[in-house]
C-alpha cells in the first residue's frame, strides 16, 4: 500500500500544485538565460539601432543621408558576435533541454522544451530595469 500511495503522490504532484520535475527544467532554463543575455542584447541592438538607421549606401552625397556611421562601423562586429554566441546558446539549449532528458528514463524532453520559454526572462528583466 505505501508503494501505491507514493506513486499516486508522484502522479498528482506535490502539495504546492506543481507537477513533479517542473522545478528543475525551469531553473535550468533560467540559468541558461543568464549568459543568453549577450546574444539577446545583440539581437535587440541589431533590430533597434542597425535596421532602422537612415543610411543610404548609394546616396550621391553621404552628407545628405543623415547616416550614423558609428552604428555602421559596429554592425559587422555585432553580427559576428551574435552568430558566435547564438551558436553557443543553441548548443547549450540542445545539451540541457534535448539531450539531458533523453539520458534519464523518467524525464521527457517536452517539459524541458516547454520551460525553454523562460530563457529570455533575465534579459527582459534587465531591459525593463534599464527603461525605468
Amino acid at each position: 500500500m505505501p508503494k501505491e500511495a507514493a506513486e499516486a503522490t508522484k502522479e498528482e504532484g506535490d502539495e504546492r500544485g506543481l507537477r513533479p520535475g517542473l522545478l528543475a527544467p525551469a531553473l535550468a532554463n533560467l540559468a541558461i538565460g543568464v549568459p543568453a543575455i549577450i546574444p539577446l542584447y545583440l539581437t535587440y541592438w541589431l533590430l533597434t539601432d542597425y535596421l532602422p538607421s537612415p543610411c543610404d549606401a548609394f546616396a550621391p552625397d553621404p552628407a545628405l543621408s543623415n547616416c550614423d556611421y558609428h552604428t555602421l562601423d559596429h554592425a559587422p562586429v555585432m553580427m559576428f558576435l551574435l552568430a558566435l554566441t547564438g551558436v553557443l546558446l543553441l548548443l547549450a539549449l540542445l545539451a540541457v533541454d534535448v539531450l539531458g532528458p533523453r539520458r534519464r528514463r523518467e524525464d521527457r524532453p517536452g517539459r524541458w522544451l516547454a520551460a525553454a520559454v523562460l530563457i529570455p526572462v533575465p534579459f527582459l528583466v534587465l531591459l525593463c530595469l534599464a527603461r525605468t
